[in-house]
């Protein structure tokens, strides 16, 4: 028999989330399109809920994440700061590092 061990991290503030792995695919989707809504569209989320979802980021961050344009005739648009870059960077090496402890720990069950 084999087994798995499954866990969902996050970073919080007192009072918001800063990371976790949803914020994380919208901080890259944003990379990724150059856009809020475009994020939101390929995530399959709505606008509103990737605003609100980027407002408790940009909340909890010591620094923005997010540069943001002004809609006008070609649109607004939305890049990420170096920080959004490096937090990204940083939670994703978290989040392996926890894998491989949890899966070594796992070992610890199946050979009892």
């Amino acid at each position: 028999m084999s087994y798995k061990i499954k866990s969902r991290i996050w970073i919080e503030s007192d009072e918001n989330v800063l990371l976790g792995e949803g914020r994380v695919h919208l901080l890259k989707a944003i990379e990724a399109t150059g856009s809020l809504s475009k994020a939101a569209k390929s995530l399959n989320i709505s606008y509103k809920k990737a605003w609100q979802l980027l407002d408790s980021v940009n909340k909890s961050a010591k620094k923005p994440v997010t540069i943001n344009s002004i809609g006008g005739k070609g649109g607004g648009g939305a890049a990420l700061t170096d920080y959004g870059k490096s937090l990204i960077l940083v939670f994703d090496e978290i989040n392996r590092n926890c894998w491989k402890f949890l899966d070594n720990e796992l070992k610890r069950i199946e050979n009892i």
